[in-house]
């Protein structure tokens, strides 16, 4: 069994690592199969692209305030809150089974916007909890198994919600991913994690919420990976709004974006799997802009219009693109003091995945005014930029594995 092997069997044995990530995977799952269900469902019932859209946009708009909602969980205890977290998109959901009209898909849309702002808490809550609960010589393997799970949920999931969508309609998904949330509350509830009552600060929340950033912003290894992700996660979202067109360019139907799309979430479960023995041997830095130059690579070399090349970049960029979120997170967790993860975690990912909505948006306006074979290469290269300032670290900056908790998370 080789040294990855073991890394996982330890991660899956431990009791409350085991059931964080079996909460991720059964909440993801729902959550994948309602964001593919919900846009055809106000299709039907609109016959309007631009409204079946606006679900995605409902659904990403909280994130936009993550580093106000994320506050809330340095405020109150993690696990508690979780719980709480999953219990009320759940019963939301529950509202949806009232929409069988035109005058009410704005319900949806609401359920969809508070859906997704308790996403935030909980995305928030979730990493500061794993801080506590796992230990820190893991917390690389949890988060790349965690990425390996979601990937593997945006594979499966929207298909099996499609399909229930076809045969049963929108509420029967929207009932399939309350139960999900269900599910997920349930297991959080399992989980035996020590956590002492947060002190009341004085302050108001706009200044509580200010301390995550500067944390992020001041400390020397969080900065350069965060900033990195971001400018990652611009250009890929820059390349992803291209995808039809690379479609187009080589002669198939806008179906076989699927294809691509699964040849990338392949990428990504592999990276998952490996992502905490690479971490160690690498440090986060350099395991980060390795992982940006691959996708460079994948993206520039998607100009050539060949559906072996497209097939192999694609795995490349799925492969590539998750080793810097995996880093930043992994920091974000070890760097942070206890009182400040909430923030501090909620305030990365605004910065991480914020920038891929700006991305397809401006990519949605250059494909048609910048020809494909120019703007790939011209990707390629932004991306290599990102990541030459990481490789230029030394080795030692980012060795963080062996610090030990109290360094991290002191009381």
């Amino acid at each position: 069994m080789t040294t990855t092997d073991w890394t996982l069997v330890r991660v899956l044995r431990d009791r409350r690592a085991g059931l964080c990530l079996a909460a991720v995977v059964v909440s993801g799952f729902g959550t994948s199969a309602l964001w593919l269900a919900s846009g055809v469902w106000v299709k039907d019932l609109t016959g309007s692209n631009g409204l079946a859209a606006l679900c995605l946009l409902a659904m990403w708009a909280p994130a936009l305030a993550g580093p106000a909602l994320g506050t809330l969980a340095d405020r109150v205890r993690r696990g508690p809150l979780l719980i709480g977290a999953n219990l009320l998109p759940a019963a939301l959901l529950l509202t949806l089974l009232t929409v069988d009209s035109l005058g009410r898909v704005w319900l949806l849309y609401a359920v969809l916007f508070l859906y997704g702002a308790t996403g935030v808490v909980a995305d928030a809550a979730q990493s500061a909890l794993v801080a506590t609960a796992v230990d820190p010589k893991l917390l690389g393997d949890f988060n790349g198994l965690r990425m390996t799970a979601t990937e593997g949920m945006k594979l499966l999931a929207p298909l099996a919600g499609a399909g229930l969508y076809a045969v049963y309609g929108g509420p029967c998904v929207a009932l399939l991913d309350a139960v999900t949330f269900l599910l997920a509350a349930g297991l959080y509830a399992l989980l035996r994690v020590r956590e002492d009552q947060p002190r009341r600060s004085r302050g108001s929340w706009r200044g509580h919420t200010a301390e995550g950033a500067r944390h992020l912003w001041s400390h020397p290894r969080l900065r350069p990976l965060v900033s990195a992700g971001g400018a990652t996660m611009l250009f890929a979202g820059l390349n992803g709004a291209l995808v039809y067109a690379v479609v187009d360019g080589l002669g198939h139907a806008p179906a076989y974006a699927g294809v691509l799309y699964a040849v990338q979430g392949a990428g990504s479960v592999v990276t998952g799997l490996v992502s905490g023995t690479a971490l160690r041997r690498l440090g986060g830095h350099r395991f980060a802009a390795c992982g940006i130059a691959l996708t460079a690579v994948g993206v520039a070399l998607r100009a050539i219009p060949s559906d072996p090349v497209t097939l192999v970049c694609g795995a490349a960029i799925g492969a590539g693109l998750p080793c810097v979120l995996i880093a930043a997170l992994t920091a974000v967790q070890r760097e942070t003091p206890a009182k400040l993860l909430g923030r501090t975690a909620a305030t990365a990912n605004t910065l991480l995945f914020v920038p891929n909505v700006v991305g397809l948006a401006a990519g949605a306006a250059l494909v048609g005014v910048v020809a494909l074979p120019l703007l790939l290469p011209l990707l390629g290269l932004g991306l290599l930029a990102v990541s030459l300032p990481l490789l230029q670290s030394p080795r030692n900056a980012d060795r963080t594995a062996a610090r030990s908790p109290s360094d991290a998370n002191p009381a």
